[in-house]
């Protein structure tokens, strides 16, 4: 058996068991990812809209 397939069945023998192992550990999937992304946007946008709002109001207020 050639050096090239000793490590191309050791590699894919790795990667297989860490796919099993993974899901036991609760890896983070890329659907994970995109969601917390959207929702770290999502506070982004709000914070600055309160924030713009709560200027707008203090910048018209008349203190004379």
């Amino acid at each position: 058996m050639s050096h090239t397939r000793q490590l191309w069945q050791y590699y894919t023998t790795r990667f297989r068991a860490s796919l099993t192992t993974d899901h036991d550990r609760g890896e983070v999937s890329a659907t994970t990812v995109v969601m917390a992304a959207a929702l770290i946007a999502l506070a982004l946008f709000v914070g600055a809209t309160i924030t713009s709002r709560v200027r707008d109001k203090a910048n018209s207020l008349d203190l004379d």
